[in-house]
């Protein structure tokens, strides 16, 4: 068998009195712990943004070599649950984004200081200057999607067909436009699309429409009731409240 050679480097960094470690390890050494959701929701739906260029980077992000759910066995199985009790009425979870490596972090962070790189700007900020992304706290230096139990997703019916291709320098619309104007996500409508910078994202606005209210409380109740908690400001955001690694911030790739 050949011996693989890992190069493990734990970085201890104190903020506010609060300690975490950064593990960085080879492409090929996913840690135990961690599961592809395919293997324990097969039918689940996948629509990882940062593999491709439609997000608001506008282009692959570094670190995603592969369009897969990565995530920690717990947040998983808690998933699954989800998935349970959606497929008694036809529906099923869609997946943007799962586990994220620190190095796609650090590109979000070296993408927002490029100011006049502003190519996704009408979709995904329309409203906002992109030098305020920091100080809005749309970008940040640390992600809990790097501690493996956070995810980012919707709810969409069973065996819908699949959404319209984006393909770079098409027209853009704003994100926070009406349904049948933005993007065509393949969806149960939640008001707004995914990693929209914008306030009609935050999970219970009240100047989204009746039935888009109504979606975005189905997916937090279901969420909820199996142990995640929501990000106020993203309707799509959520982490598990137990998750395995709290402090620990992990830089493998997703392959």
């Amino acid at each position: 068998m050949k011996i693989k050679i890992v190069f493990i480097f734990f970085v201890l960094i104190v903020l506010g009195g609060s300690q975490f470690a950064i593990i960085s390890t080879a492409a090929a050494d996913r840690p135990e712990g961690f599961v592809d959701i395919q293997d324990l929701i097969p039918d689940i739906q996948l629509d990882i943004r940062y593999f491709g260029p439609h997000n608001f980077m506008g282009a692959t992000v570094t670190g995603y070599n592969a369009g897969k759910c990565i995530i920690t066995q717990e947040a998983a199985a808690a998933l699954a649950k989800v998935q349970k009790d959606l497929g008694q009425f036809s529906l099923t979870l869609k997946i943007y984004d799962c586990y994220r490596p620190q190095r796609s972090v650090n590109h979000f962070v070296k993408w927002a200081t490029e100011i006049n790189n502003t190519k996704t700007k009408k979709e995904f900020y329309p409203t906002i200057d992109k030098r305020n992304l920091f100080k809005y706290g749309y970008i940040d230096s640390k992600s809990g999607h790097s501690r493996g139990s956070t995810v980012d997703l919707t709810i969409a019916p069973s065996g819908t067909p699949k959404q319209p291709d984006y393909f770079p320098g098409q027209k853009l619309s704003a994100c926070y436009l009406p349904a049948g104007q933005r993007f065509q996500d393949n969806s149960i409508d939640m008001g707004t699309g995914f990693d929209c910078f914008h306030e009609l994202s935050h999970t219970e606005n009240k100047k989204i429409g009746l039935q888009q209210r109504i979606n975005r409380m189905l997916l937090k109740s279901l969420m909820e009731k199996y142990g995640f908690r929501n990000f106020e400001k993203e309707w799509w955001h959520y982490t598990l409240n137990n998750e395995p690694y709290p402090h620990t911030y992990f830089d493998f790739v997703i392959e």
